[in-house]
């Protein structure tokens, strides 16, 4: 293979969802300025990448799974399908993607009867996906500072956690002119998520209220003054996070057929962004067939499915108000990223993809957190979100038997514990409505009292440590 960057180079812009109107790439756009409307980044040129057959691309990006080349071992592995206008020197490399595709155990595919994977998302740089984004958004950045001379960039986010994780990580590894601001909702957020920003040395605001009053007003700051918005409404995250639908296409040798996508919805970014990246591999013919998407919300911020659940002439999108959620990054009432899922579903639809959305309880996905991991996985509560929402799409025959389905555990479930011991406690708030189940509890046991390490001879308290192990575990002596 010949290690050389891609010679490719795109011509992107930013496309309106709402209204079609588009816009030069090289600026700093979050919503239209005709119609506040979300963008998607198209390629002017994309049509030039299908004269090269799939066959042959799929060629080219096994070749580059191989590649030393530290910038095409990430996100821009699939470097003409995300940002081709940036040169090697702008691309910002964590050790991002690649993240495996993990098998359930047999013992757990018997105990639920589905065949299934997770996606370990948690084993990205900061522990979530989104690292995929924030790759490909502080690489434009850098861009930026290198062909429009920007000697300060503030570079801000609203996050329920993981959003905030991440951009501060990025933003302490590129440093200066890129300076961190992230906003989250006061008491929302995991003392290991808030330790994160904290330990990268953003600065870290914090608002009274939930995620959406976060988001209206960092809305507010980047239509109003100079500063880098780093949530979904950034498309530039939305075309790092495509990679995500890459590498399970990679990982199936390029055959999604039978292949069930489940996605917790959140603020709709990461969903928008998997349904856009299949679509650009059908169109290439880097695939064949559509996979199966299915995406997931809780009962308790749940706008995009009822929407979805409506019949097609009826259908209506309304906001809702949220109440608590264990799956934090489903506390959004309002999903900004909305107008990309319904343009990409219709899109994706008419080439001939299903697409479904299910609703789940909180009783459901923190349960599903709880088993998976007891089976062995690392999956935050979205991941339990997901195996809830697996669960329910079986329930409705959304799910045939010979199909394999890949779940996203969107981030690590060590970002979650503060649940986990809220179950074990039973100590969560009623408005979750979670009432925990003993069998799933768990908890320490203490083999000897503190006193008797005092006042028993050394030998008698190991002795004696001894002998209540042995009695607590059932153990046999061996025979000699």
């Amino acid at each position: 293979m010949t290690e050389i960057f891609p010679a490719y180079r795109g011509e992107l812009e930013y496309v309106c969802q709402v209204c079609g109107s588009k816009f030069d790439s090289k600026e700093l756009l979050y919503t239209c300025p005709k119609c506040k409307g979300v963008f998607l980044l198209k390629d002017k040129k994309f049509d030039e990448l299908k004269k090269i057959s799939g066959k042959r691309w799929r060629e080219v990006f096994d070749e580059r799974a191989r590649t030393k080349i530290f910038q095409l071992r990430g996100i821009f592995r699939f470097y003409e399908l995300i940002a081709p206008i940036l040169d090697k020197e702008d691309i910002v490399y964590l050790g991002e993607a690649n993240t495996p595709i993990v098998s359930a155990s047999n013992h757990l595919k018997k105990y639920v009867g589905i065949n299934f994977a997770y996606k370990n998302e948690g084993q990205n740089p900061s522990a979530s996906f989104k690292d995929r984004g924030m790759a490909c958004a502080f690489s434009f950045l850098k861009y930026l500072i290198r062909e429009r001379g920007y000697k300060n960039i503030l570079a801000i986010c609203a996050s329920t956690g993981d959003t905030s994780a991440s951009a501060a990580m990025y933003g302490a590894y590129v440093g200066d002119p890129i300076k961190s601001v992230v906003l989250l909702p006061h008491g929302k957020v995991t003392p290991e998520q808030l330790a994160q920003p904290l330990g990268s040395g953003a600065t870290v605001l914090e608002l009274p209220g939930v995620f959406d009053d976060c988001m209206k007003v960092v809305e507010h700051l980047a239509d109003n003054y100079n500063v880098a918005l780093l949530n979904s409404k950034n498309s530039w995250r939305i075309l790092g996070q495509e990679s995500y639908s890459f590498e399970i296409a990679q990982w199936f040798d390029w055959d999604v057929s039978g292949k069930v996508i489940f996605v917790p919805i959140g603020n709709a970014g990461n969903i928008a962004a998997i349904i856009s990246g299949f679509v650009k591999l059908y169109d290439l013919g880097i695939i064949h067939s559509l996979p199966k998407i299915i995406g997931i919300q809780s009962s308790h911020a749940d706008p995009v499915y009822r929407f979805y659940s409506m019949k097609r002439e009826d259908r209506r999108y309304e906001p809702v108000s949220v109440k608590p959620s264990v799956a934090q990054a489903a506390m959004i009432g309002n999903p900004v990223s909305f107008p990309r899922v319904k343009k990409l579903v219709d899109k994706y639809e008419s080439l001939g993809g299903t697409f479904y959305v299910v609703q789940v309880e909180e009783q459901q996905i923190i349960e599903g957190m709880l088993i998976v991991n007891k089976h062995g996985h690392i999956a935050c509560t979205q991941g339990g979100e997901c195996f809830a929402g697996m669960l329910k799409a079986r329930e409705l025959n959304f799910i045939e038997k010979d199909e394999m389905c890949v779940l996203n555990a969107t981030a690590h479930s060590l970002k979650f514990l503060k649940f986990q011991q809220m179950y074990f406690n039973d100590s969560f708030p009623e408005d979750y409505k979670i009432v925990p189940k003993d069998e799933l509890k768990n908890f320490p046991k203490l083999v000897l009292d503190a006193s008797e390490k005092d006042s028993l001879p050394k030998e008698t308290f190991y002795q004696r440590a001894v002998e209540n192990i042995v009695k607590e575990l059932g153990l046999e002596e061996k025979n000699n």
